[in-house]
């Protein structure tokens, strides 16, 4: 950016005392609250964001430095709660994505798996070396838990992608087997109580950062 088209120094300042009036305009809306779904909290909050951002900016692009602390953007943030104000149930609904970065790899773990143990798989399971990463994934996947697998993933030959982990409220459970035909057809942001993602994408925003890291993480909660 040329010198002429920097802000000025009191267009910075007038940028921070926008993010102050905003912080005590989100403070005395959560104060003065009516419930979990307020509208006047939520839309303090997304008044706070879009101030923050500006200054965010101005602050960069004028003295080449940043905030110590990041407040998501309207468009990052949970939409406004339409839930049950005291849930009486809940859903956890976690989505993880992997690649299969090493399949030779995956498939020796998978048939080490099957040769210790060949009664626990099916006999299409057991020569895991010919089926290839099908079978060697009902393998893998059978004998260890999602969370387990997720903390070993790279001894397996996966490479993780993103991952979300979604909290979502109810009033009651569902019938039993009513919803495993479409486990997440129901999912609606508008329950969501909190959620928790990783992604690399974070790593990309924030090129600043030298911490070597494989990914961090975003909450997005309702206090």
């Amino acid at each position: 950016m040329s010198d002429a088209a920097q802000p000025t120094a009191a267009e910075v300042r007038a940028a921070a005392d926008a993010v102050k009036a905003a912080l005590d305009r989100h403070l005395e809306a959560v104060e003065r609250r009516t419930g979990d779904d307020d509208p006047a909290v939520y839309d303090a909050f997304n008044a706070l964001a879009a101030a923050a951002e500006v200054y965010d900016e101005l602050l960069y692009d004028r003295y080449d430095e940043v905030t110590p602390f990041e407040i998501p953007g309207a468009e990052d943030s949970l939409p406004p709660y339409a839930g049950p104000e005291e849930p009486h149930a809940l859903s956890v609904l976690i989505r993880r994505d992997y690649a299969v970065a090493e399949p030779a790899r995956l498939i020796a773990q998978a048939q080490r798996l099957a040769d210790l143990d060949p009664d626990a798989h099916d006999s299409a399971s057991v020569a895991v070396a010919g089926a290839g990463v099908h079978a060697a994934l009902g393998v893998l996947f059978g004998e260890y838990e999602a969370d387990e697998i997720a903390s070993r993933h790279k001894e397996f030959g996966l490479e993780e992608g993103d991952s979300t982990l979604w909290v979502s409220a109810a009033d009651e459970l569902p019938e039993p087997g009513e919803w495993l035909g479409a486990p997440f057809d129901d999912a609606d942001p508008a329950l969501v109580v909190c959620r928790f993602d990783v992604s690399a994408v974070f790593d990309e925003e924030d090129e600043h950062d030298e911490e070597d890291t494989d990914g961090r993480g975003s909450v997005a909660h309702r206090s």
